[in-house]
């Protein structure tokens, strides 16, 4: 699996843990640079090889910080042949009534503007290489979430700018692609059933949410990813559910009081 995107160097924001581990693990040949703080991955991985891991850390809500690391790379690996946009945040659920704007904006900067701001400084290297960029967005960007709008809101704006995208860089051979995932256990799933009254209970209710009852792995999103950056070459502005079939099928979800 790992001589599958030979020679190519890949960027992986929000890598150091959860599905951007994952994403890393996989893409992680000969050369992964990753923003965000991880030292103890970059060693295993450098250790196990066959490939390179550089781990670079980044505030992703800042520009400046974007911006250098897409430098970084470059001056390190001479090119970049592939970003993944996968550096974001889910708060805690919220009514509407109970969320400010300064939060949906500042929600808005992290989850979306900043995949704006590092497609933006990576692109004139992923021309130069027809390489190609994947974004993470959310099943929920596509059904909705109770209690989560501005989330939701940052996730379908992921999509719609992953298809423009896809439009105007398709005269440099630029491939762009999206990833929704479903119910994935990560750190950050962990955390939010923690902030529930019943943490097991809300963890057996996100597993019999998908068709298959569990959630995804870490894993399984990277070979998503490194599917879309070696091998779907006919692919691009496509949303590739990773959903474990949760859109499908009926369920009980009237809120209306009886």
């Amino acid at each position: 699996m790992s001589l599958r995107y030979l020679n190519k160097v890949a960027i992986v924001t929000g890598g150091s843990k959860g599905i951007g581990r994952g994403i890393v693990r996989m893409h992680c040949s000969p050369a992964c640079v990753a923003g965000a703080a991880g030292e103890a991955l970059e060693a295993e991985l450098n250790k196990t090889g066959p490939g390179s891991c550089k781990f670079i850390t980044c505030d992703i809500s800042k520009e400046e910080d974007i911006k250098r690391l897409i430098e970084a790379t470059v001056e390190l690996h001479g090119h970049v042949d592939c970003l993944v946009n996968n550096a974001g945040w889910h708060p805690p659920h919220k009514p509407t009534d109970d969320t400010t704007a300064e939060e949906f904006r500042d929600l808005l900067n992290l989850n979306l503007i900043s995949y704006f701001l590092a497609s933006k400084y990576a692109l004139p290297s992923l021309r130069q290489r027809q390489g190609n960029i994947i974004n993470v967005s959310s099943l929920v960007g596509t059904i909705g979430q109770k209690h989560a709008a501005p989330y939701v809101a940052t996730k379908g704006a992921i999509i719609s700018m992953t298809k423009a995208m896809a439009v105007d860089e398709s005269r440099y051979n630029v491939r762009v692609n999206c990833i929704s995932p479903g119910n994935v256990m990560t750190p950050l799933w962990e955390e939010l059933a923690g902030q529930t009254p019943d943490a097991a209970a809300a963890i057996k209710m996100g597993e019999n949410a998908q068709l298959m009852g569990r959630m995804g792995t870490e894993a399984e999103c990277g070979l998503a990813a490194m599917f879309l950056a070696a091998e779907a070459t006919f692919c691009t502005g496509i949303d590739l559910l990773l959903s474990g079939g949760a859109e499908l099928n009926y369920g009980f979800k009237s809120q209306i009081p009886s």
